[in-house]
């Protein structure tokens, strides 16, 4: 972490100094007549939007949530890998790996067919494989997630807080117009309703679940299976005897099935039990259904090992459903291409499916995290607005995806255990421990892809770099800064605030010699007229405000004189001119990184996304390629046009 930049602040370094008085007037303040961005909704993934945002001073953004403040206890509870590189990139990481429960490892039980009527473990393997990531896949209830995104928002320039008790009721889009999206807001507290006021806005985020009525007000449908089978969730402190109790335990028994999630804090466990199976276009009736009856349903499942309740922190009952939405903005097919989206909508708002793989969650803050920086960089005028487009092209993508592999893994989960192989309507406990297995990158969330587009090159080059997929988030690997000698993760460099990174995997030769590529390819970004560090960096700007330029050298950590560096890699920044000593890094001799993530040692250069996804690689010298695939998104200095 840097910090000192324009003088010496006492402090906690992660509270960034305050947006002068009118900028936080229009974010702390009442509601003004105009924002940029409008959120509708303070789940996770408003909030992960607004967190973003809210870093911008120059964007003013608000956030508006029906609940009267803060949810206290979430439903969903599990953070994928890929999840907690996220977290990383917005600087909680650390404290959420001190207080969640990581899921090393996972049972499968199937029914004992010695002991009829009871279960036997019938295997114990590694939850995620090694490697995958420098993070695990762990547990936290949703409302300490909130809580982290909550406190960026509150320690950044704009000090952004959510707007309760406050939900939308009209929707009108004049695309004519600056501010083109006009919102009737009112307030959701009871006697309060005729209590209305209008926004209008650049833009509108719907996050507002299920039901979102941001979703509703463009005329989007939530489209996909009916429901057939029913589910209770319950969050209990219990007393058993079952063996795997702080193990995520799959159970498959001639009683029903149960998935444990042990949770935070060492005692509090999560019990996800089968109900019933529904008939078609059947609605869950809760009122028939009571805590007693998930606890009673439970102790049949877990037979012969007892459980004794002695708290219900929380339980629902719900419905298992796939649903997608045909598109995740407002525009009509017809208009692609050529209109702006101005409404989008993210998370549940547009697609549903089952809890029990654990990516409602993650999937809605990925959203988000794909959407903000494009927002943000349009807004600024930093890209032109037909990079709006991909997101819902890309997001829908990955929803679709998981639709598919929800629909697959629920229907395994649901089945009763096969008796033999002629029965078709079981499945095999093995069979969906394979499954299980072979779905363990996507539910880590790091098999997510982002094909060929505007911001996403194609493979030419991928031979560069194989351990870097176009496409797929930027692998992380371990590193020596060559400033300080510190071991560091690489990954965690791309920060979420909105800025591109090049990565440029040096050659073999001395970058201070007159031979390196390293050097050819920092005097083209320094000074060159159609440089992407030239034409996109704003006039007095630090140099790498909008592309942050890092090196990755084959020598040693002990072997280069920092000093000797090109001066793209030692920028001057700030108000004092002060050197930016991090940019340099070597291989960890324990693991080298050209090794580890297989780059030509002849060198290359890993173009990665704001989101953290590599766009594209590139040869070392490929100067004119790399200022092209700039070229066709972004808006040289002076260049901005409508928003």
């Amino acid at each position: 972490m840097q910090f000192h930049l324009n003088g010496f602040r006492a402090g906690d370094p992660h509270v960034a100094a305050p947006a002068d008085e009118q900028t936080l007037a229009r974010t702390t303040g009442a509601l003004p007549d105009e924002v940029d961005v409008l959120i509708v909704g303070a789940g996770p993934a408003g909030l992960t939007l607004a967190a973003q945002l809210a870093r911008f001073p120059d964007i003013t953004t608000r956030v508006l949530e029906q609940k009267p403040g803060p949810i206290q206890l979430g439903q969903a509870d599990g953070i994928a890998c890929r999840t907690m590189e996220m977290f990383e990139a917005f600087g909680f990481a650390e404290r959420v790996l001190r207080e969640a429960y990581w899921v090393n490892e996972t049972t499968f039980w199937k029914p004992d067919t010695e002991h009829p009527g009871g279960i036997v473990r019938s295997s114990r393997i590694q939850d995620t494989e090694d490697g995958l990531s420098e993070f695990p896949h762990v547990i936290l209830n949703q409302a300490r997630v909130h809580d982290f995104l909550l406190e960026v928002m509150r320690r950044s320039p704009t000090r952004l807080e959510p707007d309760y008790a406050r939900r939308v009721v009209g929707l009108t889009v004049d695309r004519g117009s600056s501010h083109p999206v006009t919102v009737t807001v009112e307030s959701s507290e009871p006697d309060q309703e005729t209590d209305r006021v209008t926004v209008r806005a650049r833009y509108v985020v719907g996050c507002d679940g299920a039901r979102s009525s941001v979703r509703s007000l463009i005329g989007r449908t939530l489209r996909g299976d009916s429901a057939n089978r029913s589910w209770g969730v319950m969050d209990v402190l219990a007393v058993t005897d079952f063996p795997d109790i702080r193990l995520k335990s799959a159970i498959h028994s001639d009683d029903g099935n149960l998935l444990i999630i042990p949770r935070e804090g060492g005692y509090l466990v999560r019990f996800y039990v089968e109900l019933d199976e529904l008939a078609e276009g059947q609605r869950v009736d809760r009122d028939a259904v009571s805590v007693d009856d998930l606890i009673a349903a439970a102790r049949r499942i877990l037979a012969p090992y007892t459980l004794q309740v002695h708290e219900v922190a929380w339980w629902s009952v719900y419905e298992i459903g796939q649903r997608l939405c045909e598109r995740f903005d407002d525009l009509a097919d017809a208009a692609v291409g050529r209109e702006t989206p101005r409404v989008f909508i993210a998370g549940d708002a547009c697609h549903t499916h089952s809890p029990k793989a654990g990516q409602g969650m993650n999937v809605s803050m990925r959203d988000a995290f794909n959407l903000g920086w494009k927002l943000a960089a349009v807004l600024r005028g930093q890209a032109a607005a037909t990079l709006l487009a991909t997101y819902s092209e890309e997001r829908h993508a990955v929803a679709k995806e998981l639709i598919d592999f929800d629909r697959e893994f629920a229907r395994m989960f649901s089945a009763k255990p096969s008796t033999d192989a002629t029965d078709v309507d079981g499945v095999d406990p093995a069979e969906f421990q394979r499954y299980f297995v072979k779905q363990g990158r996507f539910t880590a969330g790091t098999e997510t892809r982002y094909t060929a587009s505007l911001i996403t090159a194609g493979d030419r080059h991928q031979h560069l770099a194989g351990g870097y997929p176009i496409g797929r988030r930027f692998h992380s690997a371990a590193v020596i800064r060559l400033a300080d000698a510190k071991p560091v993760q690489l990954g965690h460099t791309v920060e979420a605030d909105g800025r591109w990174r090049v990565f440029a995997f040096a050659d073999a030769a001395d970058p201070a010699g007159p031979d390196s590529r390293l050097r050819a390819l920092c005097d083209f970004l320094a000074g060159d007229p159609s440089s992407p560090v030239v034409r996109f960096t704003p006039e007095g700007a630090d140099p790498d405000a909008v592309i942050d330029v890092r090196a990755v050298v084959q020598q040693g950590h002990r072997d280069l004189d920092p000093g000797s560096l090109p001066a793209l890699l030692r920028p001057r920044k700030g108000r004092y001119g002060l050197i930016d000593h991090e940019k340099v890094f070597c291989p960890d001799p324990r693991d080298d990184v050209f090794d580890l993530r297989d780059v030509d040692r002849s060198g290359c250069l890993v173009v990665v996304r704001p989101d953290q996804h590599v766009a594209g690689v590139f040869p070392l010298d490929a100067h004119t390629d790399l200022a092209g695939f700039f070229d066709a998104f972004m808006l040289a200095v002076g260049a901005a046009q409508p928003v």
